[in-house]
């Protein structure tokens, strides 16, 4: 079980958790000795003092959850947060310069991430939110600038990507079998795969692993290395 814990990033991004429960959610990490804690970037200098001495990591994310801010501002959110202790970064690409295709943008943008993790010594992924981009295309090309560059994983989602359905619902894929080839197609050796969303089975983290994805994000830790 060891060997299926360190492929898990254990998520504390619900923006309703307290204090007490990201402590509490740490506390769980270091039971379960995961890869890492993935937390709120406020709480990356409380995440690391609670973490301390352990072999759990200190995640955060940028540009969470919509990929929206500038290259300036994710650039400023990655180097504050390595600063309180954050050894690897989930920037969201920006998604509405993927629709646009603006690829000079988006390769300029995770180049400038890139180049402040390697500063940092930090990992980098980057979160493409595959619910909002309608085409494999987008996705295709994603992995290939990532590739190109250099970052450490291509990540499926933020788990919070929720589509607005016909009937006024929304709903979110999170991490789909067919995203998740794709992508491991579509990347070079370098590069790994980390699934992100509705994933919370032991079963569901079996099967990834086997297909060759090398990190998982959940906020279902304990259930999953429970069963």
């Amino acid at each position: 079980m060891s060997v299926l814990s360190k492929l898990i990033d254990h998520a504390l991004l619900h923006p309703t958790l307290t204090d007490a429960e990201l402590e509490a959610g740490c506390r769980l990490a270091i039971q379960y000795d995961v890869a890492t804690v993935c937390i709120k970037p406020y709480a990356v200098s409380r995440a690391a003092q609670w973490l301390a001495g352990s072999h759990v990591g200190v995640c955060t994310v940028i540009g969470f959850p919509h990929g929206s801010n500038t290259m300036a501002v994710k650039v400023a959110e990655t180097i504050q947060a390595c600063r309180d202790g954050a050894t690897e970064i989930d920037m969201v690409v920006n998604i509405g310069k993927v629709l646009s295709e603006d690829w000079t943008y988006i390769r300029q943008e995770i180049q400038a991430v890139q180049k402040a993790c390697q500063q940092q010594e930090a990992l980098l992924k980057v979160i493409f939110e595959n619910d909002f981009l309608p085409a494999d295309a987008y996705k295709i090309k994603l992995c290939e600038i990532c590739t190109e560059i250099g970052v450490a994983f291509v990540k499926t989602s933020t788990g919070f990507g929720y589509v607005k359905q016909p009937d006024g619902s929304f709903q979110s894929q999170g991490a789909t079998l067919a995203d998740l080839q794709l992508m491991l197609d579509h990347i070079g050796p370098n590069v790994a795969v980390k699934a992100s969303g509705g994933i919370r089975t032991l079963e569901q983290v079996r099967h990834l692993q086997a297909m060759g994805v090398r990190r998982i994000g959940t906020s279902s830790t304990s259930s999953i290395l429970n069963e």
